[in-house]
């Protein structure tokens, strides 16, 4: 008690004494072994002085010291009372700016040196201690301390951890809740140290935490902790600091990842992606079977679950590459996944680590990505679209990964391109943001902008060239409307312009985003242009062909800012503006954009070009590079003007290569109009090119040549018959190869300047072209067999004789006058080509390819001639029918080429609406993609004709040419004249017009707007009261007419159910088809038997019953619904001559003296071209007749011989039946057999037969033997051929 008066000195001299006191000094432990007891007391245990208490702290403390290992103190509640006491005065640690901070450490480090804490192992409730201790050891820690303190603290604990028998729940706690992340991010220093402290205990410590994530775990014992809710926090530190520490922990969150809990589920879900993704983790290759486990949640039907799988799978690739293949499979699932917000993430996921290195994702993974962008969901295909976008930015244009990274997502350019041919608008506008931000940036300087269009140009696909191509056009054509609505605001207000600016608005709305609310948006912008002037001029500038991509760019800015007031937190208004002027905002192309292009295309002509940097070759570059310059005079024709462009231009036209002088060309022919007037010195070097190309250039070039003129010359007159005159002169049948540019150069004259060569052009047609030309076969074929050969195989004579019916039909165009009687000479000669079947002179010296080409040219020849109003309405129905039905031809090029042609006059509406019944024939096409294909026409056709009549207002006063409903009568008239419609009752043939029926009716009757199912009933009803124009008082051609009646009212009602209803108007047949109905005939009949409905219905014919053993014994057997195939040599596939014919028969020998009595009349006297023509027809018309009432057709011979042979059923042509074995491949083709004798001469697609067909017992058109006898007379009519080549 003396000494709490005494001074400090004196009190530090007491401490120092403990302090110099060691464990060997016995007299010295005995001397202070009552002041050690009496320093235990209460009094100064309690006293409040905490100076006192820290000496008394840091005297206990070396007495510990001292005395170890044994304490001078027997009592545990003695031991216990003093280790609280000395754990209090540790609080004082926490201040490092005490004056006492010091003897705190002092303190602490005694403590920790001695592990004077061990000595409470001996008491029962050593517990509550060593609690207190880390309790107070984890508060006090603070950024402040050095590393020393934190080391005596580890120290002091980690002797507690290791020395004693186990760590407690409750001790656990005081360690673990440090780690929790709100604890964490209050006293990180306490976090630094648990984390040491563990990762120093971890050999003891970690079955003490296996032993409580088990209760919590697997056993659901929450209470044991009150860490329990933090469970999966823990794990996830407690990895991040060692996994050691979670050994046996693992496999318990195996079985939570089977929970039948979703929610559960999710949160191991979640904790196990943050351990497996983790950069340093090696979880995945530790433990495969948790692994494998986790990889099975990607498939979990819970839906959080799936999606945090694919979040991870981000980090995963970033983080561990190895793992990728792990996770393709299982992300390929996933991007297939019904939920929206998963397919998205996948993207996210793939696009994310290819940003941070291409590398870590492989091209599987890509692949997925491009599939995505024909996602059903926007949101998914934006994501798609933009995230391939922003690889390729980052790794193509910017080059940041070299050239191999590059060539690998070189597919990207073209794949983004190829989403221009999506319906959705929305798409459309994507790909034209993507092309101006990513594939070729605006904001880059011209330069660098042109070159980079420039190679990308020259390195995209052919799609890809035409979907750009076609945005460009787009674009141009946007501009056209913005441009057509200015005009109207400087005309007079009136109700015709008003009508007409509403018309431009809707047109307008359909080329932006959402159209309806566009509709909305572009009339108050129209109110807005009408009440602003300064923003029509800004707008005019804009749209402007002298506009800059820099003056673009303003304008936009200028117009967006007096649309933003007033000012609103989102305006759709101004982004519907915004998207309107994106699209026709010029930011790529100008003057100085093409001056650029123009220089890139000179270097490369020149060899100085960086070509082989970018992967082409100079020639591929320079090729392309014109084709590029060849569209965008399309589109910017003014920005050429420069004598600079053409210059470059004319260098082109001097070199070899025939495709860059014919873009050449024809960048001449889209921008020099002013080069006559601004530029002579271009056009006296130009003008002697163009003839010479026009003269001996290639056909292309000659036709562009001969347009180039027309187009930019004013004397084009004497121009073009500088060109003619000598052409005409020197065309020699004799030399083919050297005729297809005179007959180009020469068609195309007479068409463009019908009044100044319409008449000259008579007398070549009537005395080379037909009589030379087309009516003589002076070389022989192949007679190879087949039926196509590529296009440089083809015979000059035939080439020659293409472009032949290429230039009659040019030079009718240009004259557009049906009084003369050319045009039906000319019609009537295309009808012989085709009634003939390509061999017009019946020599057999052209071979089948020839034949073919020869075909096509008639039948599109006729098509294109139907497309001018004066020539459609001379047209008779027997000539469409004939140009109809080479859709049906036996080769497969001409029928696919034929489609693609009808279908593109069709599109564009320059065909009359009955040329749309041909693709009801297509039913009959024995190869599924040409059905396929013909069906998507038919469905384009039909839209583009609906949105035509909505959106033109006097398109409704000619609904019968443009409603296409309307083509049901052509249709029905097309199919009762069909050749193969031979027997009308048969059942076989009844099935193949109603598929041809239903081919047509299933697009239109798809939906049944204004009730136009009853209107298509009423219309067939309407039919069958009226009569057939082309044979009106033939009653088995009425009675063909109104079965096809019957059967297309079948399916009608067979498949719709308000067909019945009344017809909202009485519908009007074409008279040029069909007779005015007669009021004293009502047509009532019947014509379907019970037995054919049921055909019809099922599409199965059914077998009569066999009446005994031995009648199905002598009959001969053949399989159901097929006809039995009749296999023949070789040499029959070279002749168009019935296989009963001979060399030398009649029919030969008379028509080769017909054809001779022809030609003297062309040699000896000038003959009329028109009657040429009428002879020809007439003796073919005479020849091919039609097919005989029974089934049978007419011959112009037969051979009395031919009746050994045994006869043949006749083949059914078209579509093959469902049933069917297999149909012809091009390699069987040569060896296949040519039928003869179809009607009209036409040559019909047909199925392929097996001849090795398995027999059935089936007696469909099989005949007794006593038929077979009758028959035996009649001719027999083998196979047609079929061709299948793709």
């Amino acid at each position: 008690k003396k000494w709490l008066g005494r001074e400090e000195p004196s009190r530090i001299m007491l401490m120092c004494t403990y302090m110099d006191m060691d464990q060997d000094s016995e007299e010295e432990k005995q001397q202070y072994l009552a002041l050690a007891l009496h320093l235990a007391s209460e009094f100064f245990l309690r006293n409040p002085n905490k100076d006192v208490r820290l000496l008394v702290a840091c005297c206990l403390a070396d007495i510990f010291r001292i005395y170890a290992p044994e304490a001078p103190y027997t009592s545990h509640d003695k031991l216990k009372e003093i280790f609280l006491f000395i754990t209090r005065q540790l609080k004082g640690l926490e201040d490092t700016k005490s004056p006492q901070f010091n003897r705190y450490f002092y303190l602490l480090e005694n403590l920790a040196w001695v592990k004077s804490y061990n000595i409470c192992f001996e008491l029962e409730d050593c517990n509550e201690i060593f609690i207190q201790l880390f309790k107070t050891l984890f508060s006090v820690i603070n950024n402040s301390h050095n590393q020393k303190v934190q080391m005596h603290m580890l120290d002091l604990m980690s002797s507690i951890i290791m020395e004693g028998d186990g760590v407690t729940q409750e001790l656990l706690d005081t360690i673990l809740i440090n780690l929790i992340p709100a604890h964490k991010n209050l006293n990180k220093q306490a976090y630094d140290l648990a984390k040491t402290l563990l990762k120093r205990t971890v050999q003891t410590i970690e079955t003490c935490i296996a032993s409580f994530f088990n209760q919590v775990l697997v056993m659901g014992k929450s209470s044991v902790s009150d860490l329990s809710e933090h469970v999966f926090d823990l794990i996830q530190e407690l990895f991040a600091i060692d996994p050691l520490l979670l050994v046996s922990v693992m496999p318990q969150l195996e079985f939570k990842l089977k929970s039948n809990d979703g929610e559960e589920r999710l949160a191991v879900v979640k904790l196990l992606a943050k351990l497996f993704g983790a950069k340093d983790s090696e979880l995945a290759t530790q433990n495969r079977p948790l692994w494998q486990c986790f990889l099975g949640r990607f498939n979990d039907i819970h839906v959080p679950v799936r999606l945090e799988c694919v979040k991870f799978a981000s980090h995963c690739l970033m983080n561990h590459p190895d793992l990728a293949k792990d996770l393709t499979d299982f992300l390929k699932v996933r991007s297939h996944d019904p939920e929206e917000a998963i397919r998205h993430d996948v993207i996210v996921t793939i696009i994310n680590a290819g940003k941070k290195d291409l590398n870590l994702v492989n091209d599987q993974l890509l692949g997925f990505v491009r599939e995505r962008m024909l996602d059903k969901r926007w949101r998914v295909r934006k994501e798609a679209m933009m995230g391939l976008a922003q690889l390729y930015k980052k790794y193509c244009l910017h080059h940041e990964a070299g050239k191999e990274s590059a060539l690998k997502i070189s597919w990207i350019k073209d794949k983004l391109l190829h989403i221009y041919y999506q319906n959705s608008i929305d798409d459309k506008l994507l790909v034209e943001k993507i092309f101006a931000q990513n594939m070729v940036p605006h904001s880059l300087e011209t330069e660098e902008k042109m070159k980079c269009l420039y190679y990308l140009y020259a390195c995209l696909d052919t799609n890809a060239v035409k979907a750009l191509n076609e945005m460009w056009k787009c674009q141009n054509m946007l501009r056209g409307l913005v441009r057509e609505l200015l005009d109207l605001h400087k005309l007079p207000t009136s109700e015709a312009n008003t009508s007409a600016m509403f018309g431009k608005l809707m047109t307008i709305a359909k080329n932006l985003p959402d159209p309806g609310k566009a509709q909305d948006f572009m009339k108050k912008f129209n109110q807005v242009l009408g009440e602003d002037e300064k923003l029509r001029l800004q707008l005019e500038q804009l749209i402007s062909p002298t506009c800059s991509c820099k003056q673009a760019e303003q304008c936009v800015r200028e117009i967006t800012r007096k649309l933003t007031f007033p000012k609103q937190p989102t305006n759709p208004f101004l982004e519907m503006v915004k998207f309107l002027l994106e699209r026709i905002a010029p930011v790529h192309i100008d003057s100085e954009a093409i001056s650029a292009l123009v220089k890139l295309l000179n270097k490369s002509v020149e060899g100085t070009a960086d070509d082989d940097d970018e992967g082409v070759t100079p020639d591929t570059a320079i090729r392309a590079g014109l084709e590029l310059l060849k569209v965008l005079s399309f589109t910017h024709p003014t920005a050429f003007h420069s004598a600079e462009t053409y210059e470059s231009l004319l260098q082109c036209l001097k070199m070899e290569d025939d495709k860059v002088a014919e873009a050449a060309i024809q960048i001449f022919r889209n921008t020099g109009q002013k080069i006559e007037t601004e530029l002579p010195q271009i056009r006296s070097t130009l003008i002697p090119i163009l003839h010479q190309k026009a003269k001996r250039g290639t056909p292309h070039q000659a036709k562009q040549a001969v347009h180039c003129i027309h187009a930019i010359f004013h004397n084009k007159e004497v121009q073009l018959a500088q060109i003619f005159e000598p052409l005409s002169r020197s065309l020699n049948a004799d030399v083919p190869e050297q005729l297809i540019t005179p007959l180009v150069s020469l068609g195309h004259i007479s068409m463009l300047a019908p009044d100044q060569f319409a008449s000259p052009m008579k007398s070549i047609v009537a005395n080379f072209i037909v009589k030379d030309l087309l009516m003589n076969d002076r070389s022989v074929g192949n007679k190879n067999g087949r039926l196509w050969t590529a296009d440089d195989e083809v015979s000059p004579e035939v080439l020659a004789k293409v472009h032949a019916i290429k230039l009659l039909v040019r030079w009718l165009l240009g004259m557009k006058n049906n009084q003369s009687k050319s045009a039906n000479s000319t019609l009537r000669l295309l009808s012989a080509m085709l009634v003939s079947e390509g061999d017009l002179t019946e020599q057999k010296k052209i071979s089948k390819s020839d034949m073919s080409r020869l075909r096509l040219a008639a039948g599109g020849a006729i098509m294109k001639l139907a497309q001018e109003p004066c020539y459609h309405e001379i047209i008779t129905p027997e000539q469409f029918q004939l140009c109809g039905l080479v859709i049906n031809d036996e080769c497969y090029q001409v029928r696919q080429i034929f489609a693609q042609k009808l279908h593109v006059a069709l599109v564009k509406l320059l065909l009359p609406l009955e040329y749309m019944a041909v693709f009801a024939l297509c039913a009959k096409d024995p190869v599924k993609e040409r059905r396929a294909h013909a069906r998507q026409c038919l469905l384009k056709n039909i839209s583009v004709r609906r949105e035509y009549i909505k959106q033109n207002p006097m398109a409704h006063e000619k609904l019968l040419s443009l409603l296409p409903e309307y083509v049901v009568p052509y249709m029905i008239h097309l199919l009762a004249h069909d050749p193969d419609l031979t027997k009308p009752q048969d059942l076989e043939q009844l099935r193949d017009v109603k598929e041809c029926l239903w081919f047509m009716l299933e697009v239109l009757m798809t939906k049944n707007e204004n009730n136009s199912h009853s209107f298509l009933r009423k219309m067939v009803e309407n039919i069958k009261q009226t009569k057939d124009v082309q044979a009106p008082d033939d009653p088995k051609a009425n009675e063909k007419l109104y079965i096809v009646c019957d059967v297309a009212l079948f399916v009608i009602a067979n498949k719709s159910t308000s067909c019945h209803l009344d017809s909202p108007k009485d519908p009007v047949l074409p008279s040029n088809f069909f007779t005015p109905p007669d009021k004293d005939f009502i047509n009532d009949k019947e014509y379907l038997s019970p037995e054919a409905k049921l055909v019809l219905q099922t599409g199965k014919i059914q077998p009569p019953k066999q009446t005994g053993v031995l009648g199905a014994v002598n009959k001969p057997l053949t399989v159901a619904v097929r006809r039995p195939y009749i296999k023949t040599t070789t040499s029959d596939t070279g002749s168009n001559a019935s296989t009963n014919s001979q060399p030398n028969s009649p029919a030969t020998n008379k028509s080769r003296l017909v054809l001779f009595r022809i030609s003297l009349l062309f040699f000896h006297c000038d003959v009329d071209f028109i009657q040429c023509s009428t002879q020809i027809y007439l003796f073919f018309g005479k020849k091919r007749a039609a097919p005989a009432s029974d089934g049978t057709e007419n011959s112009m011979s037969s051979n009395p011989s031919a009746g050994s042979q045994p006869p043949a059923n006749k083949p059914r042509r078209g579509r093959p039946p469902k049933n069917a074995a297999g149909v012809a491949t091009p390699d069987k083709e040569a060896g296949a057999t040519t039928g003869g004798g179809v009607g009209r001469g036409r040559k019909r697609a047909a199925p392929a037969q097996d001849p090795d067909s398995t027999a059935s017992a089936d007696p469909i058109g099989v005949k007794t033997p006593k038929q077979q006898k009758e028959a035996e007379p009649k001719r027999a009519t083998p196979q047609r051929q079929i061709d299948l080549q793709r």
